[in-house]
């Protein structure tokens, strides 16, 4: 006899629980199997297609594998190399653009940045407070044993995992379809496609999106001659999942930044170089008219569904309860949650709950 709805929502509620348990007690310890588990999940196509054309799934994963780590050295590494190095180099400037800040607001406003103001105070207080988050921030991140050691560990670790996971994906698949309970598995296989679905296209469209927007803005930026462009242009590029936040974040920092290179003015007296300014802004301005007709529409498609806010939103609860790993999960749990939702909305619609009381068969009075 099939488990009744009460009890089926104990049972899954149960397993629901347990996932988030494991989130929280292990966090960090799983990062590398949740990266690895997303190298092999955006991989899997690619080895599909290869022993398609002929090739076995251990051939498949090896040559994927080769030409990754290949690439990683070629042109990863160097990459995020000069990355650190701009990064590093750009909190050591920090107080200086802080200072620059400073001494605009008081040549510019001088009425709002007297001695006495409230609002000097204020400013001041929120300026040293974000010079000294970012220092402390990025002078942890680069000077620390401890997170050198766990980038080490991530760099051997994760390869493996995804190898691995690669070379058995549709086994594990159809071992989990196996295990589905026989009473739901057509629903199950359903909403398995369209999770799938939601997930490639946001995932593997949206990564290909935020890898291409990444390198436009920092070969833009670095062409027209702006520092810690490279820096930028991954900040940007990182955050352009979400819709505006990147060119926002990034647009704002290169603009900032531009401004306190360009603007001779600012200490000697000198005219502002408002024709490098106004490059600056319009590499913002043509990749957002590039991400928003061309890329998006070609790579990640309608099908995604899901809203800005509710990234933002799960990004934020995820990241408070679960940390850094919380981040990382967030997007595809909320694509799986986007989807169920989807389901029981259309299962409220379709009962009687919603459409009331079926008078067909009553009797005429």
């Amino acid at each position: 006899m099939a488990l009744s709805i009460k009890e089926q929502s104990k049972y899954w509620g149960i397993a629901a629980a347990g996932l988030m348990l494991v989130l929280w007690f292990l966090g960090d310890v799983i990062l590398p199997f949740v990266l690895g588990g997303a190298i092999a999940y955006c991989l899997d196509p690619v080895a599909d297609r290869l022993e398609r054309m002929g090739l076995s799934r251990t051939l498949a994963v090896t040559l994927i594998s080769l030409i990754a780590v290949l690439a990683f050295i070629l042109v990863l590494l160097p990459a995020v190399s000069l990355i650190v190095t701009q990064a590093n180099e750009l909190a050591q400037t920090w107080p200086e653009l802080v200072a620059g800040v400073q001494g605009w607001l008081e040549r510019n406003f001088p009425s709002i940045m007297d001695d006495t103001s409230a609002v000097r105070q204020q400013l001041t207080d929120f300026i040293q407070r974000l010079s000294d988050g970012a220092g402390q921030l990025v002078t942890s991140v680069l000077a620390s044993a401890a997170g050198i050691v766990n980038a080490l560990v991530l760099l051997v670790i994760v390869p493996v995992v995804a190898f691995y996971l690669l070379l058995d994906w549709d086994r594990m698949v159809a071992r989990i379809d196996a295990l589905v309970p026989r009473d739901h598995v057509d629903t199950v296989r359903r909403l398995g496609r369209e999770i799938d679905t939601t997930l490639a296209s946001f995932i593997r469209g949206q990564g290909t999106v935020m890898l291409i927007q990444g390198l436009f803005y920092a070969i833009g930026l670095m062409l027209v001659g702006l520092k810690f462009g490279l820096v930028v242009g991954a900040v940007a590029g990182m955050l352009s999942f979400i819709p505006y936040v990147g060119a926002i974040v990034g647009g704002g920092l290169a603009i900032g930044l531009a401004l306190f290179q360009f603007w001779g003015g600012a200490e000697t007296g000198a005219s502002a170089d408002w024709i490098s300014i106004g490059l600056v802004a319009a590499v913002f301005i043509v990749g957002q008219v590039v991400e928003g007709n061309f890329l998006t529409p070609k790579l990640v498609g309608d099908s995604v569904g899901l809203h800005p806010v509710w990234l933002i939103f799960a990004l934020s609860v995820f990241g408070a309860l679960f940390g850094f790993v919380g981040m990382l999960v967030a997007v595809p749990l909320a694509a799986v949650l986007g989807v169920l939702v989807r389901f029981c909305l259309d299962q409220y619609t379709a009962s009687k709950l919603y459409t009331g009381r079926d008078t067909s068969d009553e009797p005429d009075v």
